[in-house]
């Protein structure tokens, strides 16, 4: 019970932050708009981004979800984060620009081992 109780409150932290990144990409804000160009993305991935977040987030917090759709939620989130990380590096943004992504990659890789420990429990 402990191990499903730590993958909800953990995926409910990713699954905020997820959410709230998709829904700032949604907004068309002039700050997230220059953002995404500074990176070098075209403005429609913004788009495209932000709808694939809520869908990987629905997928991830629907306890229904079939096993199938939340690997390839857990495998979209992966890369997107690593991608992000790897973009900020090589548009020459500080490291600190860098450290979000991979802080959200460490709460999805720990909610992923409560998940496989809350199945064997």
């Amino acid at each position: 019970m402990k191990y499903k109780i730590g993958y909800w409150v953990v995926i409910g932290l990713f699954s905020l932050m997820m959410a709230g990144s998709a829904l700032g990409y949604l907004s068309g804000s002039a700050q997230m708009v220059e953002a995404f160009r500074h990176l070098g993305y075209p403005d429609y991935f913004r788009m495209m981004l932000g709808v694939a977040k809520l869908l990987g987030v629905v997928a991830l917090l629907l306890p229904w979800t079939p096993a199938v759709l939340r690997e390839w939620a857990y495998a979209g989130f992966v890369f997107t984060l690593v991608a992000a990380a790897i973009s900020h590096g090589a548009s020459g943004d500080p490291v600190g620009r860098m450290i979000a992504p991979l802080v959200a990659l460490a709460l999805l890789a720990i909610a992923r081992q409560l998940w496989n420990r809350a199945e064997r429990n």
